[in-house]
This record gives structure tokens, C-alpha cells and sequence, in this order.
């Protein structure tokens, strides 16, 4: 059925192929970069870079699971009318990949990551040869899709180059600055409390930088079922370690950390929920979660107030 509502999709994108004259923006005119992105830290780096020369639209809004999410034909009607589309890559949108990968040529796909050197990214044993997409929880290294975005605009509307690039140096520093911020939250925490358990293995990146030992129910994708045995190791591993505090998600369903809450107090060990956290999806827009800065400073700030409270 997947293979019939993508080949349905692709049908929509070629159809219409012909019908959406798209070039560079018209400056004289006013035209704005049509842009359309996957997930909201994405549309967050379009939005700093591009300024007001660039209309984005994010497809998935807060709570949604990009790793579950199947595009609608009103979506590929979107995608279809952009001229780029930004995405993460790394099978983080897996069911939107052969429509992304089959677009027609009058639209850029580009995936943010596709530059950044392969070294630098972590391959988890579990997740079957592939690379961990949640790279945005490395603040350092996400700078590197900033520099993906940036560049794609000037390349496709060379006559903002110097826009772009001003946008993106202003915004880079304040990354920099949230690097930082991230860096001195972290030093409050006594070495040995640092461990981050959450529901899915989405913060690998966030502990290799930081220097957190990470622990997630389910695995990297949320499409992966966490069983019996995933619930028991990770009771235990809590009770024997005594951690204070376990952290749910935005986008992914509480009801299995409470259930790890309930079997940890079985074992005579009260463990709390710390608060929650955005992993896949940012907060809504107009708040200060709804931006990437917003965002990490609350999952940092909910992290240490809950690890030090005891």
C-alpha cells in the first residue's frame, strides 16, 4: 500500500510538472524564494538566512514525528510549487524519500547534511549501517547546515548573496553564543548525575558533545517498537544508577516512560519526570520554543534543573 501512495504521489508531481513556471526570484517585481522544509530546526535556519527575500513553509509543525510522517497529496502540491526544498536527510524523513528523491527538475531538493564530512557523524550499531540523523542536538556541528542553507540561496539568487551571507554570519554567532550557554548549564551538573534517559535515542549527538551518557526506551527511530525487555533493562539501569529524573517528548508518546516510571518504583527507587523535552519537533510558533535557539535552551535548562534537584 506504501508503494501505491507513493507511486500516487510522484504521479501528482510529474503531472504537474510543466504547469509551475519557477526561476530565480524577479527582484524588480518583488518575488519572494519559494522555499518548503521537512522539520521545524530546518525552517528555523531558512527563516534567519533568507530574511525577507524568502518564503518558507515548514511542513511539519510541533509534535509531529518526522520519522513516521507520510506526505498528504495537499503536501506534495506544496513541495511541487517550491523552488527548494530543504531537508534533513540521514533517513530521518524515511517515508518521504522517494518522493523527495524523485522531484522534477524545476525544484531543488537539497538534504542539509550532505556536505558535513561523514566522520563527524555517529552510526549507532542498532540502527543498521546508517547514521544518526538528530545532528541539530550538537549545536556546533549543526552550524554546518546553516552553511548548507546559506549557500544553496546564494547559488540559486546570486543577487542576495550578500543578504545571505550577512543573515547567516549574524546568525551563526548567535549559535555560538547558544554553544556556550549550553556548555556552562552543563558544568552545573556533577559529572557522575550526567546521564540523560529519554524516550527515544534522539540525543546521541547532544551527549557526545556535552558529555552525557544517553539512554533512549525505543532506538534512534521512533518506528521502532520498545519491548518487555527494553522496559526491564532500562528499570534497572535507572534503579541501580539511582538517576532522579527521566524526560519525555514532545513528539513521541509518554506512555511508555510512565510505564518505566511505575516498574523503577517497584524496585523501591522513585524516579520523576523530569519535564519534557523537544527532540524531533520544536515548540509552536510565537513561542520561544518554536525557534532552534528557544528550543535548546529549554531542553538544557528542563535537563539541569531536574538533575540537580536532589
Amino acid at each position: 500500500m506504501l508503494r501505491i501512495y507513493i507511486s500516487l504521489c510522484l504521479i501528482a508531481i510529474l503531472a504537474g510538472s510543466g504547469c509551475d513556471p519557477k526561476g530565480q526570484p524577479d527582484a524588480a517585481t518583488g518575488d519572494k524564494l519559494r522555499v518548503v522544509t521537512t522539520i521545524g530546526m530546518i525552517t528555523d535556519i531558512v527563516k534567519n538566512v533568507g530574511g525577507e527575500h524568502v518564503e518558507v513553509t515548514g511542513m511539519m509543525g510541533p509534535g509531529v514525528d518526522p520519522h513516521l510522517y507520510k506526505p498528504t497529496p495537499k503536501d506534495v502540491q506544496l513541495l511541487r510549487s517550491a523552488q527548494i526544498i530543504f531537508y534533513n536527510g540521514l533517513h530521518l524523513e524515511s517515508k518521504m524519500s522517494d518522493i523527495l528523491a524523485k522531484m522534477s527538475g524545476d525544484t531543488v531538493a537539497v538534504a542539509v547534511t550532505d556536505d558535513i564530512d561523514r566522520s563527524l557523524l555517529l552510526t549507532p550499531p542498532e540502527y543498521e549501517g546508517l547514521y544518526d540523523p538528530h545532528l541539530w542536538f550538537d549545536v556546533k556541528l549543526w552550524t554546518k547546515a546553516v552553511g548548507k542553507v546559506r549557500d544553496t540561496l546564494r547559488e540559486f539568487d546570486a543577487d542576495n548573496t550578500v543578504l545571505y551571507q550577512s543573515n547567516a554570519e549574524r546568525y551563526l554567532a548567535k549559535l555560538t553564543e547558544l554553544d556556550a550557554y549550553v556548555k556552562a548549564q552543563v558544568a552545573r551538573v556533577p559529572s557522575q548525575q550526567r546521564v540523560l534517559v529519554t524516550a527515544h535515542d534522539a540525543f546521541n549527538y547532544f551527549g557526545k558533545a556535552y558529555g552525557f551518557q544517553v539512554r533512549g526506551l525505543q532506538g534512534i527511530s521512533t518506528a521502532t517498537e520498545a519491548g518487555i525487555a527494553d522496559v526491564q533493562e532500562l528499570t534497572t539501569f535507572i534503579a541501580e544508577r539511582r538517576i532522579p529524573a527521566i524526560f519525555v517528548e514532545s513528539s513521541v508518546s509518554s506512555r511508555s516512560l510512565e510505564a518505566v516510571k511505575a516498574a523503577v518504583r517497584s524496585k523501591g527507587f522513585n524516579v520523576e519526570i523530569g519535564g519534557e523535552l523537544f527532540s524531533d519537533a520544536m515548540g509552536a510558533d510565537g513561542t520561544p520554543e518554536g525557534t532552534y535557539i528557544g528550543m535548546v535552551r529549554h531542553n538544557i535548562d528542563t535537563i539541569v534543573q531536574a538533575l540537580i534537584r536532589k
